[in-house]
């Protein structure tokens, strides 16, 4: 079973979502057999190298109510994702361009597999959300890349051309043609999709009932319906 992912390294949601997705694989009977990859999206393509403005302020100035209201979301998405584990210094973090950090993510996926190209979406997500990093920073990439296990020729080589940039496109591409309008935005098989950072509980139906139709020999159910999405109350 193959599920994948449709994210942004800077999508507070996203990490809680990867969090929540890898707990219910840890209860799911058959996590061996599962691939997950990881597609791009950028939410915001037209930000600046290198990273400048702080989020505070990107946010007030996108929502209204100014800083100590956006500020104010951060707080609550800060604690949201502490419940999940995870560290977040959002009021300290930049907006700033996450196409070649994509492009090592392509890199990744293609040259060394799933489990590495996971190590690094970790790796280039802690860096923004928990050490408040510049993302768009190439010594930042290169180190996230090769911590992962990545070669560090290739990495310099990635970051000093294009390449890649197509599949990044391409991955945007598809997630429009799903009617994706958001991030992160998953998908089981090419059949089943779950909108949003869901409970783990949700993510735990949807693989059970992705396993058991694609396996009815093993477990007496037929098949399912294509395209069934999962929205915020579950399938």
């Amino acid at each position: 079973m193959r599920i994948e992912i449709w994210s942004d390294v800077v999508c507070p949601w996203c990490f809680i979502g990867k969090r929540r997705l890898e707990r219910a694989l840890d209860g799911f009977a058959h996590r061996d057999d599962v691939e997950v990859v990881y597609r791009s999206f950028e939410l915001d393509p037209s930000a600046p190298t290198p990273a400048t403005e702080r989020m505070d302020e990107v946010l007030a100035r996108k929502y209204g109510g100014g800083v100590d209201n956006a500020r104010m979301m951060m707080a609550q998405v800060t604690q949201v994702a502490a419940e999940e584990g995870l560290e977040y210094h959002l009021d300290r973090t930049l907006r700033g361009n996450t196409v070649d950090a994509h492009r090592l993510l392509h890199l990744a996926l293609a040259e060394s597999g799933p489990a590495v190209q996971a190590s690094l979406k970790e790796s280039l997500m802690t860096a923004y959300f928990t050490r408040a990093e510049d993302i768009t920073d190439h010594d930042v990439l290169r180190k996230a890349a090769t911590d992962a296990g990545l070669d560090t020729s290739r990495v310099d080589a990635v970051l000093a051309s294009r390449e890649y940039a197509e599949a990044v496109r391409a991955d945007v591409d598809q997630a429009r043609a799903f009617g994706a309008s958001g991030v992160p935005f998953f998908v089981v098989d090419r059949k089943y999709a779950v909108s949003g950072a869901q409970p783990t509980e949700v993510f735990s139906q949807v693989l059970d009932r992705a396993w058991a139709e694609s396996h009815p020999q093993l477990t007496g159910v037929g098949e399912g319906v294509d395209g069934e999405v999962c929205g915020p109350d579950g399938c």
